[in-house]
């Protein structure tokens, strides 16, 4: 066997494997030998019949098996004598692979690059405080009451926090947003709807609930709202003014509950106390959570600004339609629709791509200091990971486990999430923590 070693990328290599026409030979005779010994051909017992016989009853099973068998041959001993740490392969020529002559099959891989690891100990992180204020607990038990609220008839202009029942008829330049946008008649026209008066979040239209404050049932007024330039759920709209011709139907102002036993029980308390300490311990357990996983972007940001190398461009390639995967469902929750997607396809691609790079550089990373550190999966790990994902799923973990005996890759995708939770885990107890002062 002959190898020789082509450079095409700093993390891709083409190894030209050739084997002499014995090599080749015993190959094919192997392969012969194998489906001799299982072939049942009338009038011999198995492993008795001639070759030239198997050859004419199997030739084409042969030829598959003896071509894969010359091919795996070829890698392995490629990457055996290279000593190439091989990722992907992204090409593979065989060239003509027969009993009677020598073979040379080029294989393309992705390698693993080769970098020395900067220190990784003492990154500098920095935590929010966790002690919950008086403010974020009142804050809390605000919002308690408003999921539990009722909504009465109100005999008066409307206010803000209220709810205004209306109909609306939208223009752009005196053309009527149905033309403009068919497909989306919610922003056009509406024989009724409910919207918050001068609401925390904005509603269907921006800016439309904060001009209903003062409007009785009954009211007509015409009301003008610019829609941002980025206004991704309908384009056509986008940094254009409308008019709405607004009709109040109805005004609804919300009735908190009464902090009563009923209330304090339905939140899982025994009394006004009790709540404040359920509260501000969650309070607590969240902002703990948001510190650690805060520590987890920065030190991974911190260990990425310390070492540089190129990294292999078939992972990049495929982190990216993760990444474009990920971002185009999230989307299409939010009701973005599909066509936006493909007009800003390149945009997008662009950003996914960059992002897919970094996330490739630091799984390299967190898998040589996993290495270094002898950090490993243990069936503890892989029992967590089955519960978790279960709870989240609402799925039996019996099985999420028969899929994982199953699919051996996705096992190993599975494994290599745990090392990188447990790499980035161990960065984060070596690191420098300091706490930021609290917001008045």
């Amino acid at each position: 066997m002959n190898i020789e070693i082509k450079d095409v990328s700093e993390t891709r290599k083409s190894l030209v494997v050739t084997l002499d026409q014995a090599e080749v030979a015993a190959e094919h005779q192997a392969v012969i030998g194998e489906i001799s010994k299982q072939a049942r051909l009338p009038g011999f017992r198995p492993g008795k019949a001639p070759a030239s016989m198997i050859i004419k009853r199997y030739g084409k099973e042969i030829g598959e098996e003896f071509k894969q068998k010359v091919i795996a041959k070829a890698y392995r001993g490629g990457l055996e004598q290279s000593k190439l740490e091989a990722l992907n392969i992204t090409d593979l020529q065989e060239g003509t692979i027969a009993p009677d002559q020598a073979a040379t099959v080029t294989i393309t891989l992705d390698i693993r690059p080769s970098f020395t690891l900067p220190d990784y100990t003492g990154l500098a992180t920095e935590i929010q405080p966790v002690d919950a204020t008086d403010a974020e607990v009142e804050k809390v038990i605000e919002g308690l009451r408003n999921e539990r609220a009722d909504f009465k008839i109100a005999e008066r202009p409307a206010a803000k926090g209220d709810y205004v029942k209306l109909a609306y008829e939208g223009t752009v330049d005196g053309k009527s947003i149905l033309e403009i946008a068919p497909e989306k008649q919610i922003y056009a026209k509406v024989p009724q709807t409910w919207e918050e008066v001068e609401g925390e979040n904005e509603g269907l239209i921006p800016g439309l609930g904060k001009q209903l404050a003062g409007l009785s049932t009954g009211d007509k007024k015409d009301i003008t709202v610019t829609f941002p330039a980025e206004f991704s759920a309908v384009p056509a709209l986008a940094g254009k003014t409308a008019v709405y011709a607004v009709e109040v139907q109805e005004i609804r102002e919300r009735v908190l509950p009464e902090m009563d036993e009923a209330f304090f029980k339905a939140n899982q308390s025994d009394d006004l106390e009790s709540l404040k300490v359920n509260v501000r311990n969650n309070l607590k357990g969240r902002k703990e959570y948001e510190n650690r996983q805060a520590q987890r972007r920065q030190v991974t940001e911190a260990l990425n600004a310390k070492v540089d190398f190129a990294v292999p461009e078939s992972l990049v390639e495929s982190e990216t339609q993760r990444v474009l995967r990920q971002f185009i469902e999230e989307n299409m929750r939010r009701g973005v629709p599909a066509e936006q997607f493909e007009n800003d396809k390149a945009a997008l691609h662009e950003s996914a791509s960059k992002a897919a790079r970094t996330r490739v550089k630091t799984q390299l990373l967190l898998a040589k200091i996993a290495e270094q550190e002898k950090i490993s999966v243990n069936e503890r790990d892989i029992d967590t990971f089955i519960y978790r994902e279960s709870m989240m799923n609402n799925q039996k973990p019996e099985k999420l486990v028969k899929e994982l005996t199953k699919d051996r890759e996705k096992l190993r995708s599975v494994q290599q999430s745990i090392i990188f939770d447990k790499a980035l885990d161990l960065l984060v107890s070596k690191a420098t923590v300091t706490t930021a002062s609290a917001k008045a």
